[in-house]
Protein backbone atom coordinates (compact mmCIF):
# COMPACT_ATOMS: atom_id res chain seq x y z
CA UNK A 1 0.00 0.00 0.00
CA UNK A 2 1.44 3.31 -1.11
CA UNK A 3 2.09 5.80 1.64
CA UNK A 4 0.55 9.26 1.32
CA UNK A 5 2.98 12.15 1.39
CA UNK A 6 2.10 15.83 1.42
CA UNK A 7 2.71 17.91 -1.67
CA UNK A 8 5.86 20.01 -1.42
CA UNK A 9 5.06 23.56 -0.41
CA UNK A 10 5.67 26.29 -2.94
CA UNK A 11 8.30 28.86 -2.06
CA UNK A 12 6.97 32.29 -1.09
CA UNK A 13 8.47 35.73 -1.58
CA UNK A 14 7.08 38.51 0.59
CA UNK A 15 6.79 41.75 -1.38
CA UNK A 16 6.96 44.91 0.71
CA UNK A 17 5.90 48.08 -1.10
CA UNK A 18 7.83 51.20 -0.05
CA UNK A 19 6.24 54.03 -1.99
CA UNK A 20 6.22 57.81 -1.56
CA UNK A 21 7.98 60.47 0.45
CA UNK A 22 9.56 59.41 3.75
CA UNK A 23 8.16 61.57 6.54
CA UNK A 24 7.28 61.47 10.22
CA UNK A 25 3.65 60.94 11.23
CA UNK A 26 0.98 63.62 11.11
CA UNK A 27 0.53 63.71 7.33
CA UNK A 28 -2.86 61.94 7.52
CA UNK A 29 -1.67 58.73 5.88
CA UNK A 30 0.68 60.34 3.36
CA UNK A 31 4.30 59.31 3.21
CA UNK A 32 6.24 56.50 4.86
CA UNK A 33 7.46 56.31 8.42
CA UNK A 34 8.73 53.61 10.74
CA UNK A 35 5.68 53.57 13.02
CA UNK A 36 3.28 52.98 10.12
CA UNK A 37 5.48 50.43 8.35
CA UNK A 38 6.62 48.46 11.42
CA UNK A 39 3.71 45.96 11.51
CA UNK A 40 3.93 45.42 7.74
CA UNK A 41 7.68 44.80 7.88
CA UNK A 42 7.29 42.41 10.80
CA UNK A 43 4.56 40.50 8.98
CA UNK A 44 6.54 40.32 5.73
CA UNK A 45 9.43 38.58 7.51
CA UNK A 46 7.32 36.36 9.77
CA UNK A 47 4.24 35.13 7.93
CA UNK A 48 4.76 31.75 6.28
CA UNK A 49 8.56 31.79 6.51
CA UNK A 50 9.30 33.40 3.11
CA UNK A 51 12.28 32.39 1.03
CA UNK A 52 13.06 36.07 0.52
CA UNK A 53 11.68 39.55 1.05
CA UNK A 54 11.47 41.82 -1.99
CA UNK A 55 11.27 45.58 -1.51
CA UNK A 56 9.63 47.54 -4.31
CA UNK A 57 10.94 51.07 -3.88
CA UNK A 58 9.64 54.25 -5.44
CA UNK A 59 10.71 57.17 -3.26
CA UNK A 60 12.52 60.50 -3.75
CA UNK A 61 13.55 60.50 -0.09
CA UNK A 62 12.54 62.62 2.86
CA UNK A 63 13.30 62.34 6.57
CA UNK A 64 16.82 61.01 7.30
CA UNK A 65 15.73 59.72 10.71
CA UNK A 66 12.76 57.78 9.32
CA UNK A 67 14.90 56.43 6.48
CA UNK A 68 17.43 55.16 9.01
CA UNK A 69 14.77 53.64 11.29
CA UNK A 70 12.97 51.81 8.46
CA UNK A 71 16.19 50.49 6.93
CA UNK A 72 17.50 49.37 10.33
CA UNK A 73 14.26 47.50 11.08
CA UNK A 74 14.42 45.66 7.75
CA UNK A 75 18.07 44.78 8.26
CA UNK A 76 17.55 43.64 11.86
CA UNK A 77 14.77 41.22 10.90
CA UNK A 78 16.68 39.97 7.86
CA UNK A 79 19.67 39.10 10.05
CA UNK A 80 17.59 37.60 12.86
CA UNK A 81 15.57 35.37 10.55
CA UNK A 82 18.33 34.79 8.00
CA UNK A 83 16.12 35.81 5.10
CA UNK A 84 17.68 37.42 2.02
CA UNK A 85 16.36 40.83 0.96
CA UNK A 86 16.16 42.12 -2.62
CA UNK A 87 15.32 45.73 -3.50
CA UNK A 88 13.66 46.51 -6.83
CA UNK A 89 13.78 50.18 -7.80
CA UNK A 90 10.87 51.46 -9.85
CA UNK A 91 10.93 55.16 -10.89
CA UNK A 92 13.31 56.41 -8.23
CA UNK A 93 15.29 55.44 -5.14
CA UNK A 94 17.00 58.71 -4.32
CA UNK A 95 18.31 60.24 -1.11
CA UNK A 96 16.31 58.54 1.68
CA UNK A 97 14.78 56.25 -0.92
CA UNK A 98 18.25 54.93 -1.74
CA UNK A 99 18.94 54.63 1.99
CA UNK A 100 16.00 52.19 2.11
CA UNK A 101 17.43 50.27 -0.82
CA UNK A 102 20.71 49.74 1.04
CA UNK A 103 18.82 47.61 3.56
CA UNK A 104 18.72 44.92 0.86
CA UNK A 105 21.41 42.37 0.10
CA UNK A 106 20.93 43.02 -3.61
CA UNK A 107 19.61 46.09 -5.41
CA UNK A 108 17.97 45.71 -8.83
CA UNK A 109 16.76 48.50 -11.11
CA UNK A 110 15.05 49.16 -14.41
CA UNK A 111 17.16 50.79 -17.09
CA UNK A 112 15.14 53.98 -16.64
CA UNK A 113 15.21 53.99 -12.82
CA UNK A 114 16.94 56.86 -11.00
CA UNK A 115 19.25 56.04 -8.09
CA UNK A 116 21.57 58.00 -5.83
CA UNK A 117 21.32 61.56 -4.56
CA UNK A 118 23.42 60.64 -1.53
CA UNK A 119 23.35 63.94 0.28
CA UNK A 120 21.34 66.16 2.62
CA UNK A 121 19.13 69.07 1.62
CA UNK A 122 17.02 71.74 3.28
CA UNK A 123 14.81 74.04 1.23
CA UNK A 124 12.45 76.84 2.09
CA UNK A 125 11.39 80.41 1.28
CA UNK A 126 12.23 83.84 2.62
CA UNK A 127 9.39 86.36 3.01
CA UNK A 128 11.11 89.22 4.83
CA UNK A 129 11.08 91.64 1.87
CA UNK A 130 7.53 90.69 0.89
CA UNK A 131 6.03 91.48 4.29
CA UNK A 132 8.09 94.68 4.53
CA UNK A 133 6.62 95.91 1.23
CA UNK A 134 3.14 95.34 2.59
CA UNK A 135 3.84 97.12 5.86
CA UNK A 136 3.69 93.96 7.95
CA UNK A 137 5.76 93.95 11.11
CA UNK A 138 7.19 90.65 12.29
CA UNK A 139 7.22 90.27 16.10
CA UNK A 140 9.18 87.41 17.64
CA UNK A 141 9.96 87.03 21.35
CA UNK A 142 12.20 84.22 22.55
CA UNK A 143 14.03 82.92 25.57
CA UNK A 144 17.15 81.60 23.93
CA UNK A 145 18.77 83.38 21.01
CA UNK A 146 18.51 80.38 18.69
CA UNK A 147 14.76 79.82 19.06
CA UNK A 148 14.03 81.88 15.93
CA UNK A 149 16.52 79.83 13.90
CA UNK A 150 15.97 80.29 10.13
CA UNK A 151 12.74 82.23 10.60
CA UNK A 152 11.42 82.66 7.01
CA UNK A 153 9.92 86.04 7.88
CA UNK A 154 13.25 87.53 8.92
CA UNK A 155 16.39 88.14 6.83
CA UNK A 156 18.61 85.07 6.65
CA UNK A 157 21.45 85.20 9.17
CA UNK A 158 24.93 83.89 8.22
CA UNK A 159 25.29 82.31 11.67
CA UNK A 160 22.05 80.35 11.10
CA UNK A 161 23.33 79.00 7.78
CA UNK A 162 26.63 78.06 9.41
CA UNK A 163 24.80 76.25 12.20
CA UNK A 164 22.63 74.38 9.69
CA UNK A 165 25.68 73.30 7.74
CA UNK A 166 27.22 72.04 10.97
CA UNK A 167 24.21 69.74 11.33
CA UNK A 168 24.28 68.62 7.70
CA UNK A 169 27.92 67.55 7.58
CA UNK A 170 27.68 64.78 10.21
CA UNK A 171 24.28 63.74 8.86
CA UNK A 172 25.82 63.37 5.40
CA UNK A 173 28.65 61.32 6.90
CA UNK A 174 26.15 58.95 8.54
CA UNK A 175 24.46 58.45 5.15
CA UNK A 176 27.81 57.81 3.45
CA UNK A 177 28.80 55.32 6.15
CA UNK A 178 25.50 53.47 5.63
CA UNK A 179 26.10 53.16 1.89
CA UNK A 180 29.71 52.05 2.34
CA UNK A 181 28.79 49.53 5.03
CA UNK A 182 26.09 47.93 2.88
CA UNK A 183 27.66 48.17 -0.58
CA UNK A 184 31.31 47.69 0.41
CA UNK A 185 33.73 46.75 -2.33
CA UNK A 186 30.98 46.88 -4.95
CA UNK A 187 31.23 50.68 -4.96
CA UNK A 188 33.32 52.28 -7.68
CA UNK A 189 36.47 54.00 -6.47
CA UNK A 190 36.77 56.01 -9.67
CA UNK A 191 33.73 58.28 -9.30
CA UNK A 192 32.36 60.76 -6.77
CA UNK A 193 29.32 58.98 -5.42
CA UNK A 194 28.46 61.17 -2.45
CA UNK A 195 28.03 64.69 -3.84
CA UNK A 196 24.27 64.39 -4.33
CA UNK A 197 24.42 63.28 -7.97
CA UNK A 198 22.02 60.66 -9.29
CA UNK A 199 22.16 58.21 -12.17
CA UNK A 200 20.06 55.98 -14.42
CA UNK A 201 19.83 52.24 -13.82
CA UNK A 202 22.80 50.90 -15.80
CA UNK A 203 24.98 53.81 -14.71
CA UNK A 204 24.14 52.98 -11.09
CA UNK A 205 25.05 49.34 -11.74
CA UNK A 206 28.38 50.36 -13.25
CA UNK A 207 29.10 52.51 -10.19
CA UNK A 208 28.22 49.72 -7.77
CA UNK A 209 25.12 51.41 -6.40
CA UNK A 210 23.01 48.56 -7.80
CA UNK A 211 23.70 44.94 -8.70
CA UNK A 212 21.93 44.60 -12.02
CA UNK A 213 19.01 45.39 -14.30
CA UNK A 214 16.08 43.18 -13.33
CA UNK A 215 12.36 43.17 -12.58
CA UNK A 216 10.78 41.57 -9.55
CA UNK A 217 8.75 38.64 -10.90
CA UNK A 218 11.22 37.23 -13.45
CA UNK A 219 14.16 37.72 -11.10
CA UNK A 220 12.47 36.01 -8.19
CA UNK A 221 11.38 33.15 -10.45
CA UNK A 222 14.92 32.79 -11.71
CA UNK A 223 16.20 32.57 -8.14
CA UNK A 224 13.41 30.59 -6.44
CA UNK A 225 11.70 28.69 -9.25
CA UNK A 226 8.73 29.21 -11.56
CA UNK A 227 6.28 28.08 -8.87
CA UNK A 228 7.22 30.83 -6.43
CA UNK A 229 4.26 32.66 -4.85
CA UNK A 230 4.17 36.36 -4.04
CA UNK A 231 2.55 37.79 -0.92
CA UNK A 232 2.32 41.59 -1.03
CA UNK A 233 2.35 43.95 1.95
CA UNK A 234 1.74 47.68 1.78
CA UNK A 235 -0.17 50.49 3.47
CA UNK A 236 -3.93 50.34 2.93
CA UNK A 237 -6.03 53.45 2.47
CA UNK A 238 -8.92 53.85 4.88
CA UNK A 239 -12.51 54.16 3.74
CA UNK A 240 -12.53 57.96 4.00
CA UNK A 241 -9.38 58.23 1.85
CA UNK A 242 -10.83 55.87 -0.74
CA UNK A 243 -13.99 57.97 -0.92
CA UNK A 244 -11.98 61.17 -1.29
CA UNK A 245 -13.14 62.63 2.02
CA UNK A 246 -9.57 63.65 2.87
CA UNK A 247 -8.78 65.14 -0.51
CA UNK A 248 -8.53 68.74 0.67
CA UNK A 249 -6.46 67.93 3.73
CA UNK A 250 -3.99 66.03 1.56
CA UNK A 251 -3.39 68.81 -0.95
CA UNK A 252 -0.35 70.24 0.82
CA UNK A 253 1.23 66.81 1.32
CA UNK A 254 0.58 65.93 -2.32
CA UNK A 255 2.19 69.19 -3.46
CA UNK A 256 5.26 68.47 -1.36
CA UNK A 257 5.50 64.93 -2.74
CA UNK A 258 5.24 66.19 -6.32
CA UNK A 259 7.89 68.84 -5.68
CA UNK A 260 10.33 66.21 -4.44
CA UNK A 261 9.63 63.91 -7.39
CA UNK A 262 10.03 66.85 -9.79
CA UNK A 263 13.67 67.19 -8.71
CA UNK A 264 14.28 63.97 -10.64
CA UNK A 265 12.18 64.87 -13.68
CA UNK A 266 9.27 62.68 -12.56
Amino acid sequence: MARWSPLPSRPTVAVLRLQGVIAAGGRRGAGMNDAALAPLIEKAFSKGRPEAVALTINSPGGSPAQSSLIAARIRRLADEKEIPVHAFVEDVAASGGYWLATAADKIWADQTSILGSIGVISAGFGFSELIARHGIERRVHTAGKSKSFLDPFQPEKPEDVERLQALFEPMHRIFIDQVKARRGSRLSSEAELFDGSFWLGQQAVDLGLADGIAHLVPKMKALYGDKVRFRTYGPKRGLLRRLGAEALSGVAAEAEDRALMARFGL
